[in-house]
């Protein structure tokens, strides 16, 4: 399991300073995750069951939902903007069917490339909040930057504006109570996310379900979302020789019908986990178009048959027919990831992989390079970022579909978290991410297969030795 800037229990905490609780919460995850990916839904049999793949998708506005030929009218024309793709027809078709949230339009969607422009634009939707603030987070540090937050936080508390935070647990570990509390004091709403204590109510707690998704709301007609939690981290790096090194990531900004997906997930949530009655608000204004963009939030709740997140990737990369983009924190790949990537590469699609060679969890590291020799034979092709923590995931494939959001493509993320992804369909946000793509092929160095299949016998041991642990890193 992966720790994000200072969170590894598995290791960190395992190694030093464990606390039994901790331990045997572990031993316990590892009972229940044995079966590793025989818990993930098989996408082949799900994409088979799709219905009339030429039938246009049922697409809601801020107006409600379109009429077929205004949904095909709006296919036709994205159509039109590229080669000929699968994404358009069978892929939404099968997300139709098995999806729990629709396909709306009338959205504008911002990409926030790394921490200062994902901090800038949250700390300004923040100022400029009138009725209401809904913050969920993985992690949220104690440090410069979580100050930062939290004093706006109650400043915009004490201006009567409604304040709501939901924080992961285990995110949070190291983030003392009296941060929480200093919120608390100031009138704002504080959820934790599956506390850690023992003496709790027993049961969630055990399965280390994480809450990993990074959302913010703000007067219920903006969201930003993606992977970057809130902490001095990013800019002081993850620790890598004398120098630390600093983190990639991306996050959107969504104006439109889409936010108010993100809104009820947030408050489906909130309910979830027992958070006290919130106050009335305008949680759910009437929205109006912002833009032109189609977006579909994707998440994971763990228990549900379907891991859609899991789903959303392994069918988008099914039905590729030109390029498939990706890059990740953690790449541990189950089956159907990697047979999906691998077919997708033989038969002549341009699959490529930006992952990191420095990570806050390096047995991930090994881990992934343990599938890079089988990868690297069906053409796939792989690129490691130099003097990066590559911690951003997102997708853009043929040139119309993309994603950003928190899914990892590893067992955790698919099988044990909360997660969330924006599915963005729209050829110049497309551009956009392929822009950033090549930015950070740039820089990164390539792994080809003649040269790994010369490495030396000691790394190959790591690898070997990491794959042990896969459906648990």
């Amino acid at each position: 399991m992966r720790f994000e800037h200072g969170k590894n229990i598995f290791t960190r905490h395992l190694v030093t300073r464990v606390r039994p609780f901790i331990l045997f919460s572990l031993l316990v995850s590892f009972l229940n995750l044995g079966g590793g990916c025989a818990s993930l839904p098989n996408v082949s049999e799900m994409i088979a069951s799709a219905p009339d793949m030429n039938k246009p998708p049922q697409i809601v506005s801020a107006q409600g939902p379109l009429s077929p030929g205004e949904s095909q009218g709006i296919i036709d024309q994205l159509k039109q903007a590229v080669p000929p793709t699968d994404i358009l027809t069978r892929y939404l078709a099968v997300m139709e069917l098995w999806g729990k949230t629709p396909l709306t339009s009338g959205n504008k969607v911002t990409l926030l490339v790394d921490d200062d422009a994902s901090y800038a634009a949250m700390l300004e939707a923040i100022q400029n909040a009138k009725d209401h603030i809904n913050l969920e987070t993985f992690f949220i540090d104690d440090d410069k930057v979580g100050h930062r937050f939290s004093e706006l936080l109650r400043q915009k508390q004490a201006q009567g504006v409604q304040v709501n935070l939901i924080y992961d647990s285990i995110g949070s570990h190291d983030t003392p109570v009296s941060f929480f509390k200093r919120l608390q004091d100031a009138g704002i709403n504080v959820v934790e996310f599956h506390p850690t204590s023992p003496t709790g109510t027993p049961g969630p707690w055990l399965q280390l379900r994480l809450d990993h998704r990074k959302i913010l709301v703000v007067d219920g007609t903006l969201a930003i979302m993606g992977g970057v939690n809130t902490s001095q981290g990013y800019s002081t790096g993850v620790p890598e020789g004398k120098e630390p090194v600093p983190w990639r990531d991306t996050d959107v900004q969504i104006e439109g019908p889409a936010v108010a997906q993100i809104q009820k997930l947030f408050l489906d949530i909130w309910q979830q986990r027992g958070g006290p009655k919130l106050p009335q608000r305008s949680y759910f204004p009437k929205l109006k178009e912002e833009g032109d963009v189609l977006v579909r939030v994707v998440s994971n709740t763990p228990g549900e048959h379907n891991r859609m997140t899991f789903v959303m990737y392994v069918s988008a990369i099914t039905f590729a027919r030109h390029s498939v983009h990706l890059t990740t924190a953690y790449f541990i790949p189950d089956a159907q990831t990697m047979r999906a990537l691998t077919d997708a590469a033989k038969r002549g699609v341009d699959v490529k992989i930006v992952l990191s060679s420095i990570s806050d969890s390096p047995m991930s590291i090994d881990a992934a390079r343990s599938h890079y020799s089988e990868l690297l034979k069906a053409g796939v092709k792989i690129y490691e970022q130099r003097k990066a923590f590559m911690h951003a995931k997102t997708a853009v494939i043929d040139g119309i579909w993309s994603t950003v959001g928190s899914t990892n493509m590893d067992y955790w993320s698919f099988l044990s978290d909360d997660e969330i992804n924006a599915v963005v369909i729209d050829r110049q946000f497309a551009n956009e991410m392929e822009t950033l793509f090549e930015k950070d092929i740039w820089r990164s160095d390539q792994i080809k297969l003649e040269d790994w299949e010369k490495r030396p016998v000691s790394p190959r041991l790591g690898e070997w030795f990491a794959h042990l642990f896969v459906h648990w890193l």
